[in-house]
């Protein structure tokens, strides 16, 4: 073949080619209600959604606003030198047992802080031993073992600066990361 026959074929197989369509592919139909992301804004005068609009069906709606409660209370914090889940976090870990147990499909990181006081090594360990605790509580109020995962920072990533009491407070913590 020649350079302008190759070039030829090459031409007219590609515009073979482009005429192809694809079947349609039927899609499945949408929940009734469907949210804007504008929050129901129309600046056009006209009912139909924006291109951004996300289905939402009631279910939906009410573990997304779960979830959304859930990270607004999402630390359990520890006395110095303690990997027990103080009485007043209780509840924290109960709230999130329980969109868990809801959910089994959900799942959580529990992530160990320290302050800065003790060895780095030392620190990693303790923040480990208070993300196991909450584990535990999480596991004996029906949360499966599958659904949740450890990981300890120590002192590594201090929620505030400073080198007094409050900060030390502030630091001594698991956060309990919902993940998707």
């Amino acid at each position: 073949m020649t350079k302008w026959t190759s070039f030829v074929v090459l031409a007219l197989a590609a515009a073979a080619l482009a005429g192809c369509q694809k079947p349609k592919q039927t899609q499945p139909e949408a929940p009734a209600a469907v949210v804007p992301a504008d929050g129901g804004a129309s600046t056009s005068g006209v009912d139909t959604p924006p291109v951004t609009a996300r289905p939402v069906d009631g279910a939906t709606a009410a573990r997304q606003q779960a979830l959304a409660t859930l990270k607004t209370r999402n630390v359990v914090y520890f006395e110095f030198d303690s990997s027990e889940i103080r009485a007043e976090d209780l509840e924290v870990v109960a709230a999130h047992a329980a969109y868990l147990a809801r959910y089994p499909d959900a799942a959580v990181r529990l992530e160990g802080h320290t302050d800065e006081r003790g060895s780095r090594e030392y620190n990693i360990g303790l923040g480990e031993r208070r993300a196991q605790a909450v584990r535990r509580a999480l596991q004996l109020q029906g949360v499966a073992e599958a659904q949740q995962a450890t990981v300890s920072y120590g002192e590594e990533r201090p929620a505030v600066a400073g080198n007094d009491e409050e900060a030390f407070a502030r630091n001594r913590r698991v956060e309990l990361v919902h993940v998707q």
